[in-house]
């Protein structure tokens, strides 16, 4: 769907953005369902006609898993003169100017428990929003995720089978051991 009409100032950066789209194998209504954006304006910002703000590039960043120095790379190409943190991913002022630079990245691997999930779904895919209320009326953010309706479906069977799992792995039913039956039959018959 090329639009030859408008001007294509970011083409380079759209056509970026659709191989790590076609790379990762979703459809623009996955991704755009993903960042939460409309079809249409994915295909501009793929077209190179629209260049993204800076809070959809970096959720599309997130949302391909992209390493840092291709994220800068990308981020340079929407024209944003400034780094991006990677440990927070929001961009920062460049006062490092060609000098040598060190960055340590905790990765934190614990759970996050919740008590409360609100998700939206339309024909793109789903958003979960999981929730912590700890006794306050309105809970606390703890993470939200996106998907495709199909992916959905994965979780979805996914979930059911855990907790099929954990619901009857607890408390074992077993059959008595023969020796048990052979006593009890003893048993009986002394009677």
């Amino acid at each position: 769907m090329k639009d030859s009409k408008h001007p294509q100032p970011f083409k380079t950066l759209g056509t970026h953005l659709k191989y790590l789209r076609e790379r990762v194998n979703e459809s623009v209504a996955e991704v755009s369902g993903a960042v939460e954006i409309d079809d249409e304006i994915l295909e501009r910002i793929e077209q190179g006609v629209e260049r993204p703000g800076e809070e959809i590039l970096m959720l599309l960043i997130s949302h391909f898993n992209v390493l840092d120095n291709e994220a800068v790379q990308i981020w340079e190409l929407a024209g944003y003169d400034r780094r991006l943190t990677p440990d927070v991913g929001m961009p920062m002022q460049d006062d490092t100017a060609g000098k040598p630079m060190i960055m340590l990245l905790a990765v934190d691997v614990r759970a996050q428990y919740t008590d409360g999930v609100d998700i939206q779904a339309n024909n793109a895919g789903l958003t979960m929003m999981f929730t912590q209320h700890g006794g306050q009326e309105k809970g606390q953010p703890v993470a939200k995720v996106g998907m495709s309706l199909e992916q959905a479906e994965v979780v979805r069977k996914a979930l059911d089978h855990a907790l099929l799992h954990a619901r009857y792995s607890q408390h074992p039913k077993a059959l008595p051991s023969p020796r048990d039956n052979k006593s009890h039959k003893s048993d009986s018959s002394k009677s």
